[in-house]
């Protein structure tokens, strides 16, 4: 490719929840995938949010696969300490907070954080304390933060946005639509997303 071509737009969806771990894994191929194919393709990412309790593996099954998920996270630069989730906690609030950080321009950060709060450091992401003090530390304002979750603002646009992908027929996470017609299941290796990507885009 020449080093004067314009990179290929993408926008990807990437459908998920801060409670998934495959999801974490998912995210870090991603960006590895995306940092192998930067200059190629110029990736515009936007996360929706699926409750887990609906989506997905069952606790027991995420158990059995813990030592699994542990390496590949290891493997991406992700540490997961299993031990120090104490229990699953319901994250609507937290799926509110990524909305608005989405118009703000600080999702992608904002994601990474709740992300490494939950698997890395056992935090409670259901915490509307948790949840302002990691705002803050994402670059957002922490009473702008504290309002919101006390409030059901965004709650509608969330529901919305889960009921626009259950309509397309995804109904597990972590789920990866590019270009909104383009399915990657899964917590892929970044070989997988790299390969797909650079498909894509060359068939633009």
């Amino acid at each position: 490719m020449s080093t004067s071509a314009i990179p290929v737009p993408l926008r990807i969806d990437f459908v998920s929840d801060v409670s998934c771990p495959w999801c974490a894994v998912g995210l870090a191929s991603l960006q590895h995938a995306l940092a192998k194919l930067d200059g190629e393709v110029s990736a515009e990412i936007h996360f929706t949010e699926h409750l887990r309790r609906k989506y997905g593996s069952s606790a027991e099954q995420i158990d059995a696969n813990r030592e699994a998920i542990r390496a590949r996270g290891a493997a991406l630069g992700f540490t997961f300490n299993m031990d120090r989730r104490s229990r699953v906690y319901n994250t609507f609030d937290a799926h509110r907070l990524l909305h608005w950080a989405e118009l703000e321009g600080r999702q992608l950060v904002l994601k990474q954080i709740l992300l490494r709060a939950y698997f890395t450091d056992g935090e409670d992401v259901s915490s509307h304390d948790t949840l302002a003090r990691l705002a803050v530390e994402a670059g957002l304002d922490g009473e702008r933060a504290r309002q919101l979750l006390e409030s059901d603002e965004f709650a509608d646009e969330v529901r919305a946005q889960e009921q626009f992908f259950m309509s397309r027929g995804i109904h597990s996470v972590p789920a990866t639509i590019v270009n909104g017609q383009h399915l990657i299941s899964g917590g892929q290796p970044p070989e997988a997303f790299e390969q797909a990507l650079r498909q894509i885009a060359a068939a633009r």
